[in-house]
C-alpha cells in the first residue's frame, strides 16, 4: 500500500477535519473510483483511522457491509458513515485493523504457506452460510447475486474490460461465458466479494480482518474463489496455486480459469 503524506484531507466535512485533527494523514489511494487517507495516531497503531470517500450513493452499501462484518468479528469498526447528496460525496471511516496486508513482503515470501492460509479462511467465511445462518438474517445480509449479474450486463454495454483480469480471453467471450454461466450461480455462501491480498489483513501471520467490503454479501461462493485465484496468480506471477493437482488447501482455488468475473470493473 502506497503512503503520500498529505497536510489535510481535499474537501473533506467538518466532522472528517474533527476525525483527523492532529493526526498524520496519509492518501492511500489506488482506485479512481475513490480516495482513502490513512489518520494516523502518534505511537498509538491501534487507535488508526481510515477515511475513504466517493461519489454520493457509492459507499451506502460498504457501509452497510463493514459493519455486519464487524458484527461477525471479521472486521473493523464503523466509526462514521455519511451519505452524501448533490454536490456532496459519501464518506465512510473505519478505524485500523492491526497488521499488514497480504501483499507484504514478508508473506509473499512464503507463498505456499499464504495460498493455505487464504484458502482455509475463505472456506472458513463461507462455511457461516451454513454455521451460522440465524446471525446471518439476523444483521440482515443482502443477497447480492442478482448485483453482481446487473454489474456484468451494465460493464458490457459501456464497453468496460480488464483483460488483466480475464487473461487470455476476450470481452465478448468474457460476457458469453458470464451469461451462460449466470443460471449455475447460487446463493450459497457469505461473500466477501473482492478477495485480494490487498483486502486481507494478518498480523504475524494471524487473520486480523477483512477490508473493503463494497462487493460483499450473500452469493454463490465461487466468486471469491475466482478472485482468490486471481490474487495469486497476480501477485505472485504464476498459476502454480491455482491447479487442480495443488495439495490439500488449495483445491479451494481450484477450476478458477472456467469463472469469469462478476465484479463491476
Amino acid at each position: 500500500m502506497h503512503h503520500t503524506p498529505i497536510p489535510a484531507i481535499p474537501d473533506a466535512p467538518p466532522s472528517i477535519r474533527n476525525l483527523a485533527h492532529g493526526r498524520s494523514i496519509h492518501d492511500t489511494s489506488s482506485s479512481p473510483e475513490a480516495r482513502v487517507y490513512a489518520l494516523g495516531a502518534e505511537g498509538a497503531s491501534s487507535n488508526a483511522l481510515f477515511a475513504k470517500t466517493a461519489a454520493a450513493g457509492t459507499l451506502a452499501h460498504e457501509a452497510r457491509m463493514s459493519t455486519a462484518f464487524h458484527e461477525l468479528g471479521l472486521g473493523p469498526e464503523v466509526v462514521e458513515y455519511l451519505p452524501g447528496g448533490g454536490t456532496h460525496a459519501d464518506w465512510l471511516v473505519t478505524r485500523a485493523v492491526i497488521g499488514d496486508d497480504c501483499t507484504a513482503a514478508r508473506y509473499l515470501a512464503e507463498p505456499e504457506r499464504l495460498c493455505d492460509l487464504l484458502a482455509v479462511r475463505l472456506r472458513t467465511l463461507h462455511e457461516l452460510f451454513r454455521t451460522q445462518p440465524g446471525r446471518l438474517d439476523a444483521l440482515n445480509i443482502p443477497d447480492v447475486r442478482a448485483r453482481y449479474l446487473n454489474n456484468v450486463k451494465r460493464g458490457w454495454r459501456a464497453g468496460r474490460f480488464d483483460a488483466q483480469v480475464c487473461p487470455r480471453t476476450t470481452a465478448t467471450d468474457a460476457y458469453r461465458i458470464a451469461a451462460e454461466a449466470a443460471g449455475e450461480l447460487r446463493t450459497d455462501a457469505l461473500l466477501h466479494g473482492d478477495y485480494c491480498l490487498p483486502n486481507v489483513i494478518l498480523d504475524d501471520w494471524r487473520f486480523s480482518g477483512f477490508i473493503d467490503f463494497d462487493h460483499a454479501g450473500l452469493s454463490d461462493r465461487h466468486i471469491d474463489v475466482f478472485w482468490g485465484a486471481w490474487t495469486l496468480w497476480f501477485n505472485l506471477h504464476t498459476s502454480a496455486y491455482c491447479s487442480q493437482n495443488a495439495p490439500t488447501a488449495r483445491h479451494s482455488f481450484s477450476n478458477c480459469s472456467r469463472l469469469p468475473s462478476l465484479r463491476s470493473s
